[in-house]
């Protein structure tokens, strides 16, 4: 659902750019500022918001934040302390702020502008108890025409690869924190391979399939820094009961 532009600036002082639109969470009466022309959060996010696991006390840190989705959603699913969120492109960093402040999250949500690769010179090691991840899950460059475009870097392994997220989340976590993921089927070998290398243990798994009939198009992870060898799959989450139709589990996450 989107806002009214002159409403929200008058009552907020948030100023919105061109191109950019204020969009309804359903949670917590949150809303989040978007581009269209760069790039829109998408359900991966929002299931990632929902399958990660957060307590009170826990300081929790989004790697390639975007826009800010999860950070701002976890907030209102959790009782955890405090978020972070690491952004690359410094114009979405910029909005992700901007939203916090539209919600008035500035005590309990942190916008950071860097890179990936370099998180752990950021924050110091072992200083999150909780890291989550909705990289980029393309790994070929080529159809690109504009490989500096936002969508693009959002999309494809042009600024960080996934053994990068996955070392530094590594490095990040606490010994016996929890990182979270959520990625495609088609890159589960290499996912559970560099969890292992990096000493981080798969610990849950839930296959999500856009219809109980088709093959799984995203996969959610919870891997242990340290934790021993034993992970459980979950019962599978269907997307749409019928075209157009979310499933009952899918409106519970959304909020509606």
């Amino acid at each position: 659902m989107t806002i009214n532009r002159q409403k929200i600036e008058e009552n907020n002082r948030v100023v919105l750019k061109e191109n950019e639109r204020i969009d309804d969470l359903q949670r917590n009466h949150y809303r989040i500022i978007q581009d269209p022309e760069r790039f829109c959060f998408g359900m991966d996010a929002v299931l990632l918001s929902g399958f990660a696991k957060a307590k009170e006390g826990d300081n929790v840190l989004d790697l390639g934040t975007g826009t800010g989705i999860i950070p701002i959603l976890m907030e209102a699913k959790t009782r955890a302390t405090h978020f972070t969120g690491l952004e690359i492109q410094s114009e979405s960093a910029d909005m992700a702020a901007r939203s916090v402040k539209l919600n008035h999250l500035e005590e309990k949500i942190e916008i950071v502008t860097g890179d990936i690769k370099e998180a752990v010179s950021l924050f110091g090691a072992a200083s999150f108890d909780v890291v989550t991840c909705n990289p980029p899950y393309m790994t070929e460059h080529h159809g690109l025409t504009n490989p500096k475009a936002p969508k693009a870097i959002a999309r494809h392994e042009l600024l960080c690869t996934l053994e990068d997220v996955i070392s530094q989340a590594a490095r990040l976590l606490k010994p016996g924190g929890n990182f979270y993921l959520v990625h495609r089927p088609f890159r589960l070998a290499d996912i559970i391979v560099l969890l292992r290398q990096y000493k981080m243990e798969p610990k849950r798994m839930k296959m999500v399939y856009p219809f109980i009939n088709k093959e799984p198009n995203m996969v959610l992870i919870e891997a242990n820094r340290g934790g021993r060898a034993r992970m459980s799959v979950e019962k599978p989450l269907i997307v749409y009961r019928e075209p157009g139709v979310y499933t009952d589990e899918i409106y519970d996450i959304y909020g509606y």
